[in-house]
C-alpha cells in the first residue's frame, strides 16, 4: 500500500466506522421491527434533528457554552492544584485523600445541592461540568511533574537552577503530554456533567430538550439530542488532539499514536 493510500485510509477510517455503526443500527431496528418509542432508527433520529433543527441549535449552543465555561474553570483549578500536588510531597499527602473522596461522590447527588444554593439555571450546570472534569487534570499534571527524574533534578541543581527554574523550564514542558491527555478526557466528562445538570435543574440545553422529548415519548428527538452531544464531544476531542500534536510533537518519536 502506498503512503498516500495509507494516509487516506487513516483519515477515512473514522467516517467508515461511523457509517457502519449507523447501518447496523438501522438494519437491526428494521429487521426486528423495533418500534420508534423504544429504539428509533438512525434515519428517524436524523429526520427529527432536521425537523427540530432550530430548537436543537439553540439548546446545543447553550450546552456547548455551559460545558466550555465549566471546562475552563476545571483547567484553571486543575492546573494550579496539580502543580501544588505534583511539586510538594506534603501537599500530596494532605490533598490526595480529599481529592479521591470528593471524586468518588456521584455528581448527580451534588446537583440538587447546587440547585438549592444557586437556583435552577446555568450556574449548576457549569459547576457540575467543573466538578466532574477537574480531577483528571489534577492527576495528570501532578503525575507529569512528580515523574521528573531525580537525576535530572540533581544535575540542574548542580548547575545552579532553583526549584522554580526546574519547575518552569523542565517540569512544565515534561508534563505537557500528560496535561493534553487529561484535557481530552476532561472535555468529554464536562459534557456529561453539563447535560446531567440540565436534565435535573435547567430550562435550557440539550439535557432539558431530551427530558422534555422523553416526557412526550418522542424518542427520535431524544436520540437526536444524544447524537448532537456525541458530535460535540468528538469535535472538542479532535480540537485538543490537534493542539496536543502541535504542542508536544517532540514527545512522539514516530510510530502509531493514540
Amino acid at each position: 500500500m502506498t503512503p498516500q493510500a495509507k494516509a487516506f485510509l487513516d483519515k477515512a477510517m473514522p467516517l467508515v466506522s461511523a457509517i457502519g455503526l449507523f447501518l447496523v443500527w438501522e438494519l437491526v431496528c428494521r429487521l426486528f421491527a423495533i418500534p420508534d418509542y423504544l429504539l428509533p432508527t438512525p434515519s428517524a433520529s436524523f429526520a427529527a434533528a432536521w425537523t427540530y433543527r432550530d430548537a436543537i441549535w439553540m439548546h446545543a449552543l447553550q450546552t456547548l457554552l455551559t460545558t466550555l465555561a465549566g471546562f475552563a474553570l476545571a483547567v484553571a483549578f486543575g492546573v494550579l492544584l496539580g502543580v501544588a500536588v505534583g511539586s510538594s510531597r506534603a501537599v500530596y499527602r494532605a490533598a490526595n485523600p480529599l481529592l479521591i473522596g470528593f471524586n468518588s461522590v456521584p455528581k448527580v447527588a451534588v446537583v440538587p445541592v447546587l440547585v438549592m444554593w444557586f437556583g435552577i439555571g446555568t450556574v449548576p450546570a457549569i459547576l457540575t461540568a467543573f466538578l466532574i472534569s477537574f480531577f483528571p487534570i489534577v492527576v495528570n499534571v501532578a503525575t507529569g511533574l512528580a515523574t521528573l527524574e531525580p537525576e535530572l533534578r540533581d544535575v540542574l541543581r548542580s548547575l545552579g537552577a532553583t526549584r522554580m527554574d526546574i519547575l518552569l523550564k523542565v517540569g512544565f514542558p515534561r508534563a505537557l503530554p500528560f496535561f493534553f491527555a487529561s484535557l481530552k478526557v476532561a472535555v468529554t466528562l464536562a459534557f456529561v456533567g453539563s447535560v446531567m445538570a440540565e436534565t435535573v435543574a435547567s430550562n435550557l440545553g440539550v439535557g432539558y430538550l431530551m427530558m422534555s422529548a422523553s416526557s412526550r415519548f418522542n424518542m427520535p428527538l431524544v436520540f437526536a439530542g444524544l447524537l448532537v452531544i456525541a458530535a460535540m464531544g468528538v469535535a472538542m476531542y479532535a480540537v485538543f488532539s490537534v493542539i496536543e500534536h502541535r504542542s508536544t510533537r517532540w514527545a512522539h518519536r514516530g510510530g502509531d499514536t493514540l
